[in-house]
């Protein structure tokens, strides 16, 4: 029988995945020309600059990767779990190297190499998902539920990654992998309690993050009541309330955000939600928000049709994290969840993380052709 050829294999990647990345990927260069056309030429001179950076730095290595991940079988990455595991912490650490650690908006969060600016946590949000997934798959359904083979190296290695982003800090990106890691090790089987557990020891260290930082405390009470300081560090959000209730139900229509014109900050990042709920309205967002949805359901109809369980926890934790992640964006914009800076899967700026999100994905498309054996 001949071997299928790359082009083969392509054709033969999950349409739905591929379909609806593809959709949130041109919608998300459209939104991102037009967000950032006021901010980008004052910076630059360039209308066009952040869109240009965004297909040179996101999207061709994300393409690239998406291709890698999806062509490449994915029980390769399974052998090298836990150098992967190593690599994300020898990242983390890195930031903190002369000449290689870079600080851009108070957070000591990116890597500088050979004159490429990426940030290490988003890698480390694959990185760190690939290797708990090889973990679980290592482990039984009744190792799993003993605390001592299950619970405490699970806390420890999760652990040492949340306290080395606690340390840049990096709250947002902390979050979406403690997030997408507790909930995964629930769905492989974990006892309840211990999740129980685990939301509350969580939801303790982000008070004790809250009360030991003044900026931190003070963004949290703005989420409470954003009237407090609409001109200060309530400002962010209360613009960002004003632009999506002025979209209504069909939008001030494609380009003409009010917002934009340098009121709102981060339109290129966090805030473009907002931007694109103003232009587009209640309607258009929330087929944006369906996307999202058919996105994580397929996540999960993959997971569960895989005959290996190293895939299966492969695939429902790429779609628990584009949950988790699109959920802390537009709720973070919509007031139900305080500002945590992370951006919005696949429609943001941001080189690393749409280039990661894409390898995540390719990832996922090509399992469902690979997964014939048990492991």
């Amino acid at each position: 029988m001949r071997r299928p050829s790359p082009l083969d294999r392509i054709r033969q990647l999950d349409p739905i995945i591929v379909g609806v990345s593809l959709g949130l990927l041109v919608l998300g260069l459209a939104v991102l020309m037009s967000a950032t056309g006021p901010i980008a030429f004052q910076r630059t001179g360039d209308s066009l600059y952040l869109v240009k950076r965004q297909l040179q730095l996101g999207l061709l290595p994300g393409v690239f990767l998406f291709l890698v991940f999806a062509l490449v079988d994915y029980r390769l990455w399974k052998r090298f779990a836990f150098w992967i595991l190593a690599g994300c912490i020898g990242l983390l650490l890195a930031v903190y190297l002369p000449g290689l650690g870079a600080r851009v908006g108070g957070s000591l969060s990116w890597l500088t190499i050979a004159g490429l600016r990426f940030q290490p946590s988003e890698l480390v949000k694959l990185g760190f998902l690939i290797y708990l997934s090889a973990w679980l798959a290592s482990r039984s359904q009744a190792l799993l539920k003993d605390w001592r083979e299950s619970l405490l190296p699970f806390a420890g290695a999760l652990g040492l990654i949340v306290f080395l982003l606690v340390l840049q800090p990096d709250t947002g990106s902390m979050t979406v992998i403690a997030g997408t890691a507790i909930m995964l090790y629930l769905v492989a089987g974990a006892p309840i309690t211990w999740f129980a557990g685990m939301v509350a020891i969580g939801l303790g260290l982000i008070w004790i993050l809250v009360k030991t930082s003044p900026y931190r405390a003070a963004r949290f009470m703005t989420f409470l009541r954003p009237e407090l300081d609409p001109k200060g560090i309530g400002y962010h959000i209360n613009q960002a309330i004003l632009a999506v209730a002025s979209g209504g139900w069909l939008g001030v229509g494609f380009g003409k955000s009010r917002q934009k014109f340098l009121y709102l900050p981060e339109v290129e990042a966090d805030s473009i939600f907002a931007v694109m709920a103003e232009e587009m309205g209640f309607v258009v967002t929330t087929v944006i928000l369906f996307a999202y949805a058919v996105l994580v359901w397929r996540c999960f109809v993959i997971a569960r049709q895989s005959k290996d369980r190293f895939g299966s926890y492969l695939t429902a934790g790429v779609g628990i994290w584009i949950a988790i992640q699109a959920g802390l964006n537009i709720g973070s914009m919509i007031g139900l969840l305080p500002i945590t800076g992370v951006t919005l899967p696949f429609i943001s700026h941001g080189g690393t993380s749409l280039a990661v999100m894409l390898a995540a994905v390719g990832l996922v498309a090509g399992i469902p052709n690979k997964a014939n054996n048990k492991n």
